[in-house]
């Protein structure tokens, strides 16, 4: 995630803090100035950093926290509680018309930020909370640009509108908000072009967009990875156009993370949305206390257990279930298993969200992901290599077999048998603990059934 590095050097100034049994008055400034520098090099507004350290110390150094009973830990409650009131401390959805008035939102931003994709993305999220939603393809001047809306449109099963790349984009506006009143459409979501940097002509295209269809909410995609640029974009378009919201993308780069701590303060704007990888799910609503928690290392439980309910197909679930309790497990399922964890954002995405298996936060330095998804690759090569008679019956496998698997899937026979030997141990486990996959009193049921861990 984009906060590893500033995550570690946090925690390792809590770390300290926790060690000490009394706090002094120079404890706190000291550890507060190893805060405000990670800050400032993970690119975080400098105004934004100094106020910030100013309120926490401000609240720090009170005789509730130096006189309490474990002041070190009353000093990570303040900054954690500063830091989501510095991101916006209540999540903030889109808005909407009421009833069934058309909500037409306009999607801005510069060129490379995943304006295109991030708009198919919004669209899908919206499908799922029952908006019949409509995609304006207004991005007249890069050609892959209205090809790239509708290729994802079709995925997300949203329809989009176009009129090609030789009308005014005012004029395409225009026209799909007719059609999408015409097709009882609730919400219409614009694609306007982006530049290279912000200028002029840009500028008075998206308001002629907003003042000729009345856009209700206008919403500026920004990338992450920009840092502090992202921010000083964010202020110029919501001076000039004036902004509703503002979605962050790449948020799943090695980057620092800046613009995440910063926007909200410098802007005034609300993050509504964070963009966390590539594909068209990897869009997560915008939790201040969330986000807060994964930076100090706490995990962000509420959001695995959100994409696991999301991902898991419910009746392949219950069929997978019911399959364990009667040890008739085999490597087709487990395949599936396998992409079920696939569409959650894979092992290290998980990960991340665990309290105490977080990356950076030095609890777990033997845990390498990029080895256990590279393992995992391995362990699907294996399994496609083989048969689905075999798949289906692992005990037809003998040495021969064996041979032409390991040869199918590049790898040494070694790793086939270590992969069945594995396997076999599992079922019996599965065996011995039947209630495992239930879920009962811990929580809905059957929540984490079908993952391969």
């Amino acid at each position: 995630m984009a906060f590893d590095s500033l995550s570690e050097k946090l925690q390792n100034v809590f770390r300290n803090l926790r060690s000490k049994g009394r706090l002094t008055e120079d404890d706190v400034k000291t550890a507060l100035r190893e805060v405000k520098m990670a800050l400032l090099e993970a690119d975080v507004n400098f105004k934004v950093v100094k106020q910030f350290t100013k309120d926490v110390q401000e609240r720090a150094i009170g005789q509730d926290v130096m006189n309490g009973l474990n002041p070190g830990q009353m000093v990570i409650k303040i900054v954690n509680e500063e830091m989501i009131k510095l991101m916006g401390s209540e999540t903030t959805e889109i808005a909407f018309k009421p009833g069934k008035e058309l909500t037409i939102i306009m999607m801005v931003g510069l060129q490379g930020a995943g304006k295109t994709t991030t708009t198919a993305k919004i669209a899908g999220k919206l499908k799922q909370k029952g908006k019949k939603t409509l995609l304006a393809a207004c991005d007249v001047y890069r050609p892959a640009a209205i090809e790239q809306l509708q290729i994802n449109g079709q995925k997300q099963g949203v329809e989009v509108f176009s009129m090609g790349d030789k009308n005014k984009p005012v004029d395409i506006a225009k026209a799909a908000v007719e059609h999408a009143k015409k097709n009882e459409c609730n919400v219409l979501i614009i694609d306007t072009a982006g530049r290279l940097h912000v200028d002029e002509d840009m500028m008075a295209e998206l308001v002629e967009i907003k003042e000729a269809v009345g856009v209700f909410q206008t919403l500026l995609v920004v990338d992450a990875m920009t840092g502090q640029d992202a921010v000083n974009v964010a202020k110029t378009f919501d001076e000039k156009i004036g902004l509703d919201g503002v979605v962050l993308t790449k948020l799943d780069g090695d980057t620092r993370g800046g613009a995440a701590l910063s926007i909200r303060a410098v802007t005034g704007k609300p993050i509504l949305y964070a963009g966390m990888g590539e594909k068209l799910s990897d869009l997560e609503q915008f939790y201040p206390e969330r986000m807060a928690s994964r930076i100090l290392g706490m995990g962000d439980v509420l959001t695995m257990i959100e994409k696991v309910q999301e991902s898991i197909d419910e009746e392949k679930a219950k069929e997978l279930e019911q399959k364990m309790r009667k040890n008739e497990f085999d490597f087709e399922m487990y395949l599936e298993s396998m992409g079920q964890m696939k569409k959650m954002g894979g092992l290290s995405s998980l990960m991340g969200m665990m309290p105490g298996l977080g990356l950076g936060n030095g609890k777990m330095p033997d845990v390498d992901t990029d080895a256990a998804e590279k393992n995992m690759a391995r362990i699907e090569a294996i399994i496609y290599s083989m048969t689905p008679e075999e798949r289906k019956n692992p005990k037809l496998m003998n040495p021969s077999r064996k041979n032409r698997i390991a040869k199918g899937a590049g790898v040494d026979i070694a790793e086939v048998n270590r992969l069945i030997k594995q396997f076999e141990q599992m079922k019996k486990m599965m065996k011995q603990m039947p209630g495992m996959m239930g879920g009962g009193k811990r929580g809905k049921r059957g929540m984490f059934k079908g993952l391969p861990f």
